[in-house]
Formats: structure tokens, C-alpha cells, sequence
């Protein structure tokens, strides 16, 4: 049976309690069926990660101890997902494998062809902490509000973003992560695709590369999955 991990914000340390969420506590206690005593694991980026004992538990309160530090905090690549705001089933979906894949930051962005006109950020916040627990990483990904993309772009730190553009004259992505570094980000546009005015006004900034996934038509969280697969791989491999 595998150890449940728990991302806490609070501070973590040996010896200490912390407070469970009441999401935490429902999990726990209701889902996984533990009690008071079962081993559990403790994390954040900022501190690590830390055996703990459940200490607590009733209904959605509970608390933990926590005991020996088991990973410390390491740097991770800076990694950007911007995907144009889908339907909830495959925003929730790209949200989790966004997060498995290493995003430090998940921005729903709004385009002229999208689906869908905003995004709940307390929901999808809640499944990209859950992602991270199952996944073993330290941190847990800022899930931002949803922003039109050029008020995204206007406001853009001048770090490289690939641009995901499967109608458009473009580069392989391979040939353009030869030499990306991070920090770096990943746009991926609506089911239906950029409008021709959306392109252009992309293709003039000078921190935006268009990039060709291949010769097949990808859904938009597929091609979030295989263009942040790739990126994650070439970081990785350069630490």
C-alpha cells in the first residue's frame, strides 16, 4: 500500500504539527480509509519532504506529526503552460498532466475561438495539488486566472514561449529545443485553432517561436502533453 503524500503550506520541520485541509482530512479518512497512526508524507518546495504520522482525524479536521526529512528542497526547471481555456473535462486533464510534466505556472488563456469563456481556479488548483501529491514532486504549479492572450502576452517577461502553431509555416520543435533554457513557456492554442490576426500578432514578438509538433492535427491538450513532454526532456537533461 503506498505512503499518502500531503502538500502543506505551513512551514515544515521535525517534531512539529501541522493542521490538515478538510480536503486532506476528507481524503484520508473517507477515501484511503486511514486512522490515527498510519504513516504519511509532508511536502512543499520550500522545505522538503518529511515522513509524519496522522496524529488527528474526524470528519473533514485532522493533523499530522511530522518526524525525519526524507528529500530536500531542489531547484526545478521554470516551465510555463499557457493553453487556451478548453471544456471543463479536458481542462481538468490538462491541468493534472501539466503537472505531472513539471509546470511551474498553468495559464488558461482566452482566444477568439474558445470553447469556453473562463476557467475555475479554485477547482483546477485543487486537482494540480493533487496531481503533485501523486506524482512525487515538490512543488505544487500557481494555477492563474483566466487572461485574454494578448493582455498575457503584453504583459510577458521576454522569456522564450513556443508556440504551438499546426496551421502555420513553422519550425520543428526539436530544432528549437536545441537551445531553449528555461525559464521558457509552452502556448497552446483552442480546439479550433489561432485566428490568422492571432498568428501574425505572435509571430512579431520577438520571444515567440512557432512551432510544428508534427505532420498529424493534435487536440488541444494532447498537443499540451506532447509539446511539454518534449520541453521537460530537454531541461531536464541540461541540469
Amino acid at each position: 500500500m503506498s505512503i499518502p503524500r500531503l502538500h502543506a503550506d505551513a512551514p515544515l520541520a521535525p517534531g512539529i504539527e501541522i493542521a490538515l485541509t478538510p480536503a486532506q482530512a476528507h481524503h484520508i479518512g473517507h477515501v484511503l480509509r486511514r486512522a490515527p497512526g498510519a504513516e504519511l508524507r509532508a511536502f512543499n518546495a520550500r522545505d522538503g519532504e518529511f515522513t509524519a504520522e496522522l496524529t488527528a482525524l474526524r470528519k473533514d479536521r485532522g493533523a499530522m506529526r511530522l518526524s525525519a526529512l526524507l528529500r530536500a528542497p531542489t531547484p526545478e526547471p521554470e516551465l510555463r503552460a499557457l493553453v487556451a481555456a478548453l471544456k471543463r473535462e479536458a481542462m481538468d486533464w490538462a491541468v493534472e498532466k501539466a503537472t505531472e510534466l513539471g509546470a511551474s505556472l498553468i495559464q488558461p488563456v482566452l482566444t477568439r475561438r474558445c470553447v469556453a469563456g473562463h476557467s475555475n481556479t479554485e477547482r483546477l488548483s485543487a486537482i494540480a495539488r493533487a496531481a503533485s501529491e501523486q506524482c512525487e514532486r515538490l512543488s505544487v504549479p500557481l494555477v492563474g486566472e483566466a487572461r485574454p492572450l494578448h493582455a498575457v502576452l503584453d504583459g510577458w517577461d521576454a522569456a522564450a514561449l513556443i508556440v504551438a502553431a499546426e496551421r502555420r509555416e513553422a519550425r520543428p520543435l526539436h530544432d528549437i529545443l536545441e537551445t531553449i533554457t528555461a525559464p521558457c513557456g509552452f502556448l497552446v492554442g483552442p480546439e479550433g485553432g489561432f485566428e490568422r490576426a492571432e498568428l501574425d500578432d505572435l509571430a512579431r514578438r520577438p520571444f515567440v517561436s512557432l512551432a510544428t509538433l508534427g505532420p498529424r492535427i493534435l487536440r488541444a491538450e494532447t498537443a499540451l502533453v506532447a509539446g511539454l513532454g518534449a520541453i521537460s526532456l530537454a531541461l531536464d537533461s541540461r541540469r
